[in-house]
């Protein structure tokens, strides 16, 4: 009677291998670039900070940084000198592949992928405007929060 033992076993190593399905597609951490504006001029040589809940990151614009994937916002702060600064929060979206998770890799997989982050995504490319205060919503979408002169 030993194997109905070894299929339980088997089965539980199959969804452990399967669960997280985003997080083995696309995995936790994402790729993306940021520039800044002045206006409808770029910026190039500012000074960024990218913080979530996952952790925080450094890039000097224009270009390319990976972070950690995550529910939570992204807040995006650059600074240059003779320039005031610019924020940016900008929200993650969920991908449909996490919904997918749900209906055929079950709560396992999609735990997984929540916990990790691996089931959210930012915006591939980030425009920070110097001197604003913004919002972006998972529609990359962009909404003024606050401005300062």
């Amino acid at each position: 009677m030993q194997q109905p033992a070894t299929l339980a076993i088997l089965a539980t190593a199959a969804l452990q291998l399967l669960g997280g399905c985003a997080s083995i597609v696309t995995g936790h951490n994402q790729p993306l670039s940021v520039e800044t504006r002045h206006g409808a001029q770029a910026v190039a040589g500012a000074s960024c900070k990218l913080e979530n809940d996952k952790g925080a990151w450094f890039v000097t614009t224009p270009g390319s940084v990976t972070v950690r994937r995550s529910y939570g916002d992204l807040n995006i702060r650059c600074e240059k000198p003779g320039l005031p600064p610019g924020s940016l929060a900008v929200q993650s979206s969920t991908k449909a592949m996490a919904f997918g998770n749900i209906l055929f890799g079950g709560g396992i997989g999609a735990g997984v992928d929540v916990a990790t982050g691996a089931a959210y995504d930012y915006p591939s490319l980030i425009t920070v405007q110097m001197g604003q205060s913004l919002a972006a919503t998972p529609a990359k979408s962009v909404e003024p929060t606050s401005a300062t002169p």
